[in-house]
């Protein structure tokens, strides 16, 4: 069985799963577990379809690092419910799902997928990192375009796109980010921070759209080469674009490490492999569920991550 490992976007997920299911679904308690289940269903799905051998759920352990805040304030601002001093700031989060996040964390535990995260850097940041160094074929789940700066068609690295909802799933491979927007995926984050992106609070280059941003990179490569178009009269660039892109110049010396995932966090040792749960730890995930009321949705979890498990044993991923 060929290896493949799978990053979960985890956020990205169980916010999905919490507005996707009706909150009166509940412990015995009143708690809220639509999000657990939800998340479950997921990667019972996601499992089944793609068949990993490795499976990572990444963590925010930092959604909004200050180091990109110091470069550009607006960074996620407006999703910022209370600033925290010296720590990440609290994100607007409805409380129903606020309750549900520490339960997801012991859920994943309890069926032995491992969780990763890294302080002062966000999940993208643990997806970069893992996708890049991995040795295997990867598959990213994630509803977020900034990560198809990832994908590489001679890695076989590619994106499960979930924006459309779990039943209309797309992967993305090199080829389909250049068919959507006329950029290679190595583009894709110059592509990005020339566009901007209001659900991260960042401004692009004004008067800039989709279009333009494709054009002036399919013309000067990169982000520097059309800084370096923009400077030099003598380049052949319209007077209306070469004025927009200076008058952006001190976004756009800071965008792309804004943009730009990091790929070379040291994440230390761990084992990814989807392997059988041993009786213990098969007891502990049936005193969860009946604890909980996770019921079909840990059932068909389960089911998925033990066929993966029972075709071969495969190496640590790391």
């Amino acid at each position: 069985m060929p290896e493949r490992l799978m990053l979960l976007d985890t956020a990205s997920l169980y916010f999905r799963a919490f507005y996707g299911l009706p909150d009166t679904i509940r412990a015995p308690d009143g708690t809220p577990v639509n999000a657990v289940r939800g998340l479950l269903d997921f990667i019972a799905r996601l499992v089944t379809d793609f068949e990993p051998t490795h499976l990572v759920a990444c963590w925010d352990d930092d959604w909004r690092p200050q180091w990109r805040v110091d470069l550009i304030p607006s960074y996620k601002e407006h999703r910022v419910e209370r600033v925290v001093p010296d720590g990440p700031d609290v994100e607007e989060t409805p409380e129903l799902l606020v309750a549900q996040i520490p339960l997801i964390r012991e859920t994943l535990e309890a069926f032995g997928i491992a969780i990763i995260g890294a302080a002062a850097h966000e999940a993208d940041d643990v997806i970069g990192s893992l996708a890049t160094q991995a040795t295997m074929p990867v598959d990213v789940v994630t509803g977020d375009r900034d990560l198809f700066q990832l994908i590489d068609d001679d890695r076989e690295v590619r994106i499960v796109y979930t924006a459309r909802g779990m039943n209309r799933l797309e992967v993305l491979t090199g080829e389909t980010v250049v068919s959507k927007y006329g950029v290679t995926a190595a583009q894709y984050a110059d592509f990005a921070a020339l566009r901007g992106d209001a659900s991260d609070g960042l401004p692009g280059v004004a008067g800039i759209g989709e279009k333009t941003a494709a054009t002036l990179l399919q013309e000067h490569d990169d982000l520097d080469g059309i800084i370096a178009a923009a400077a030099d009269a003598a380049e052949p660039m319209s007077a209306g674009i070469r004025a927009k892109i200076l008058a952006a110049s001190e976004y756009l010396a800071v965008a792309p490490t804004v943009v730009e995932v990091v790929r070379d966090l040291d994440l230390g040792e761990f084992d990814a492999r989807i392997r059988p749960l041993d009786a213990q730890a098969a007891a502990s995930v049936a005193a969860l569920s009946e604890k909980w009321a996770l019921g079909g949705s840990a059932d068909r979890a389960l089911t998925a991550l033990a066929a993966r498990a029972s075709r071969r044993a495969a190496p640590p991923a790391r």
